[in-house]
């Protein structure tokens, strides 16, 4: 799991360079601003997946602890 949720944060980082480099390149805002919400989603996707509740285990650590 830890693996995926660290490709996932790659991705976001690539998406956001590249929705940066798309914009200065085209001056478009569309899909610049797409790929934008789009690492932003990923983001909180893995903060909802690592982030303690408030017992203090993360939903990852269950994940790991039964499987």
């Amino acid at each position: 799991m830890n693996l995926v949720l660290s490709l996932v944060m790659l991705a976001a980082g690539a998406l956001l360079a590249g929705a940066f480099v798309y914009w200065r390149r085209t001056g478009q805002t569309k899909q610049p601003l797409l790929m934008l919400l789009l690492a932003v989603i990923a983001i909180l996707n893995v903060a909802i997946w690592t982030v303690p509740t408030k017992d203090g285990k993360a939903p990852v650590d269950a994940i790991a602890s039964t499987g």
